[in-house]
């Protein structure tokens, strides 16, 4: 039995979500609708997600030693999710990210200040933790996590990938990836045609045993051997902000792999978790556990009562 679940390896950032109703045109303004304190980070968000939903979970990554990076190691720690492989560089700064969303147009617009703190290297990588992981999390192919991919997948694990933007790193080593997530804009820069089946079925062949792209308020489409091609719509919800949408579908579907889900049952499971994330402000408090998305699945209802205090607690301050 593997210690952990889930291990990631991201560079972690705080982000503070905005929520208007109307974005302001140039030389404009408008009055803030909704504010938040959150964590971010494409896989640093799927780890919560995945954390949330109740699985075992250590992260690796490097913060800076303000307060920035405390709040990302308190809000890792505060879902239960291992953190002696993550570094804290002294004197240095973490990443910033402000991210106004718009209830018209259900977009957003990111401005951001690059935090000053390293990402580690490969032998500063916590070797136990990836070689005592079931699943293995990264969102970008470089020097450094491609050879984190190797070790953890000598040592047994699966590889998944959060695939928002295309690289030619990527394609490169897809033979590496067990489970491969692309964004609508991946798709779009990988194909010319909407041949969703045919492409997925091309990629599969490549490598990974399942192929998903995400496809916004169209729900997914995927393919595995075990499931053949697959189609799972979007739920409609009431859209507040969705940032941090993908994220949390990566990490539910990980989840729902770990609990003996098909993949096109995962997939489900995964759309309803990122659905309900979507109700509430930022990146990390809309997300959900097992027991919230079990139910909206059989029933349709979202209980927010914990959910309604997470959107509180962070949105009285930078929660350290």
């Amino acid at each position: 039995m593997k210690r952990f679940e889930v291990a990631g390896y991201d560079m972690p950032c705080v982000d503070l979500a905005v929520n208007v109703d109307v974005f302001p045109k140039p030389n404009g303004g408008t009055g803030v609708r909704d504010m938040s304190w959150q964590g971010g980070g494409k896989v640093a968000s799927g780890m919560v997600a995945c954390a949330r939903l109740g699985a075992k979970c250590a992260m690796m990554g490097a913060v800076g030693s303000d307060d920035y990076g405390q709040f990302c190691i308190r809000d890792f720690e505060r879902h239960g999710i291992d953190v002696s492989g993550m570094k804290v560089r002294e004197g240095e700064t973490t990443s910033l990210s402000i991210v106004i969303s718009d209830r018209e147009t259900n977009g957003r617009t990111i401005v951001y200040r690059r935090g000053t703190a390293q990402p580690p290297t490969f032998e500063e990588l916590d070797q136990e933790i990836l070689e005592d992981c079931q699943w293995f999390f990264i969102s970008h192919v470089t020097a450094v996590s491609l050879e984190a991919m190797r070790r953890a997948k000598a040592a047994g694990a699966g590889v998944i990938v959060d695939a928002d933007s295309y690289s030619s790193e990527m394609m490169e080593n897809i033979g590496l990836i067990d489970v491969f997530i692309g964004s609508e804009f991946f798709y779009h820069a990988l194909f010319r045609d909407l041949e969703y089946e045919k492409n997925c079925r091309f990629l599969c062949e490549k490598g990974p045993s399942i192929v998903i792209f995400t496809l916004g308020p169209k729900g997914c489409v995927g393919y595995s051997p075990e499931d053949g091609y697959f189609e799972v719509p979007s739920f409609q919800i009431p859209v507040v902000d969705t940032v941090g949408a993908g994220d949390v579908f990566h990490g539910a579907y990980v989840v729902g792999l770990l609990r003996g889900l098909l993949p096109k049952e995962a997939a489900r499971l995964a759309t309803g978790a990122s659905c309900i994330k979507c109700t509430r402000i930022g990146g990390r408090a809309g997300i959900p556990d097992w027991d919230t998305v079990q139910k909206y699945l059989q029933t349709g209802e979202i209980d927010y009562a914990e959910i309604n205090q997470r959107v509180e607690f962070y949105g009285r301050k930078l929660q350290l």
